[in-house]
């Protein structure tokens, strides 16, 4: 065979796996009208549930909720008889739309360079054609709090709806700088250091902290001199200390990432001498401290709830009966995945928290309102109300139950096809013919 042939075959395999995978990969598109979902157990949230109701969509929003709803002229009618509705599901922290493949480096956009880099945007980064994304909302989350990671001060996160195009279509109106707090324990099995030797780090990394905090209030300052006088700034751009202008001045929250109990009570003392507006993510260890973070009145973003515990002292289940100490305390907690391609297993992470003392009425809350709320959206999201936005789903039973189906889900009134990478292979190779020749 010469090179030119082989050439040609080489081009022509390639087009029928391209042409094979493109087959796989397509998906029919979302759909936006008006729809009525009839008969249905409706689960609000806020206002107890409603039996044989109606839920009535139009322009995107709940316009109707309740039993003995009239049907509108024209809408598409949904006979949900036996069925449940929910408001669409909200994960607390992820990477989701910020990572494809962690084994190639190229796919990964969440850790940028840098250690102090709050300005970096998670919400540029997104990809709207995540295979993850598809994935993620056929089980029923709608919504997530897409973050960086990395240095001191990695970046902003975003809260996205999980449809749209373009990432500016995906933004669910919610920004937070994060803050990874300097942590006082050691970096996993190979850390050597001296327990004085990671002291030293650690008021080092305090030190380094406060400084760069005190740098951001100076330019703060300067910036409401010059707005006071009417002149112009007199001070370099500096996009870094314009991102946290917000933060320093009390006007926006800052995410501090912070997990050991004694790190914890660092960051609530920290908290009260800057006078900031914060919200805690992570604190596995919260349990051990519930009661000051509740006296703090700081919310939480608690998870991975499916975790194991941080020390091999404590019990198995204690990551899993985190959110519900937290809870009994009096602390406001939202769950999260801290996940990428998994952040479809956020149902279960809640009926974790559920079965270890959170109890499911408070985790389906963690789940839907309570983020809401923490994230300053719960005019538009996390309950069936009407003049909310259309983010529901519709199940055959408790979204936390595996053995439970998602049958449709709508976000900002689309009904968005239930089909994701997962399912398509499924049905791929469920039955394979012509199979192998014998």
């Amino acid at each position: 065979m010469n090179y030119k042939n082989s050439i040609s075959i080489a081009l022509l395999l390639a087009a029928c796996l391209l042409q094979g995978n493109v087959k796989a990969q397509l998906m029919s598109k979302a759909v936006k009208g008006t729809f009525a979902l009839t008969h249905a157990t409706i689960h609000t949230i806020t206002k107890g549930d409603i039996q044989d109701g109606t839920v009535v969509i139009q322009d995107g929003k709940i316009q109707a909720v309740g039993a003995g709803i009239a049907t509108p002229a024209g809408a598409q009618v949904i006979d949900c008889t036996g069925k449940e509705i929910y408001p669409g599901l909200i994960d607390a922290g992820t990477h989701l739309g910020l990572s494809e493949v962690s084994s190639v480096s190229l796919t990964e956009d969440y850790n940028e360079i840098g250690d102090l880099i709050p300005e970096m945007q998670a919400l540029t980064a997104v990809n709207p054609n995540s295979a993850a994304i598809p994935v993620t909302r056929v089980n029923g989350v709608t919504t997530v709090l897409t973050m960086p990671s990395g240095g001191r001060f990695p970046g902003t996160a975003a809260l996205i709806d999980l449809n749209g195009y373009t990432p500016d279509q995906m933004y669910a109106g919610f920004k937070v700088v994060v803050l990874n707090w300097p942590s006082s324990g050691g970096f996993g099995r190979f850390d050597r250091r001296s327990p004085e030797d990671r002291k030293k780090a650690e008021e080092k990394a305090l030190k380094d902290l406060n400084a760069y905090w005190d740098q951001a209030k100076e330019f703060a300052a300067l910036d409401a001199a010059a707005k006071k006088s009417g002149q112009p700034r007199k001070t370099d751009y500096n996009p870094a200390m314009e991102a946290l202008m917000p933060v320093v001045n009390g006007e926006a929250s800052l995410l501090i990432e912070v997990n050991k109990d004694k790190d914890i009570l660092s960051a609530l003392r920290w908290i009260k001498e800057k006078n900031a507006k914060a919200i805690l993510g992570g604190v596995s260890e919260g349990w051990r401290v519930a009661d000051s973070i509740a006296a703090a009145g700081i919310p939480v973003l608690v998870g991975p709830v499916i975790d194991l515990p941080t020390r091999p002292s404590d019990r198995y289940d204690a990551p899993y009966a985190n959110p519900g100490k937290l809870k009994a305390a009096g602390v406001k907690i939202a769950i999260r995945t801290m996940q990428t391609e998994n952040v479809r297993n956020l149902p279960y992470h809640a009926g974790f928290a559920a079965a270890y003392g959170l109890g499911k009425e408070e985790a389906l809350k963690a789940v839907t309102i309570y983020p809401a709320e923490i994230f300053g959206v719960a005019d538009q999201l996390g309950s069936i109300e009407k003049g909310k936005r259309a983010d529901l789903i519709v199940t055959d039973g408790d979204p936390f139950e595996t053995k439970t189906n998602i049958e449709k889900v709508f976000i900002q009134g689309w009904e968005v096809p239930m089909d994701s990478r997962h399912i398509q292979l499924y049905n791929e190779f469920l039955d394979r013919q012509p199979g192998l020749k014998k």
